[in-house]
């Protein structure tokens, strides 16, 4: 099942690290509860308010056990999927991110020779 997808539009590749606007698929709607946890155990400013729903969070998410895939239906390796989800819960969300940790060093390969060709 696609929850959503992403063009990881930001990146720091020296924690290898890639984020971007997050869009909802059709089956986000049955793991938003899971990181809907998370925005209730941290407030916007990443302070943490509740570190037992935190807890929680973390271990939901984890077993959820989500997958990155680029665009040609590879798999992309991980170690974090984060999706940021600070909205008013009401289907589409607005101005949700995922943020990810991938350890996959072809990613940063592909991505580091996409950044450097010229448009």
């Amino acid at each position: 099942m696609i929850i959503g997808h992403s063009d990881l539009e930001h990146a720091e590749s020296d924690v290898r690290r890639a984020w971007g606007a997050f869009r909802a698929g059709v089956g986000y709607e049955l793991v938003q509860p899971v990181f809907r946890l998370f925005s209730g155990a941290v407030s916007r400013d990443g302070v943490t308010h509740d570190p037992a729903l935190l807890e929680r969070y973390y271990n939901a998410r984890d077993r959820l056990h989500l997958e990155l895939i680029d665009g040609d239906g590879n798999a992309i390796e991980t170690t974090t999927i984060h999706i940021v989800d600070y909205s008013s819960g009401d289907g589409q969300p607005d101005g949700v991110e995922l943020d990810v940790l991938i350890s996959d060093d072809a990613y940063w390969m592909r991505r580091q020779k996409e950044e450097s060709t010229p448009a």
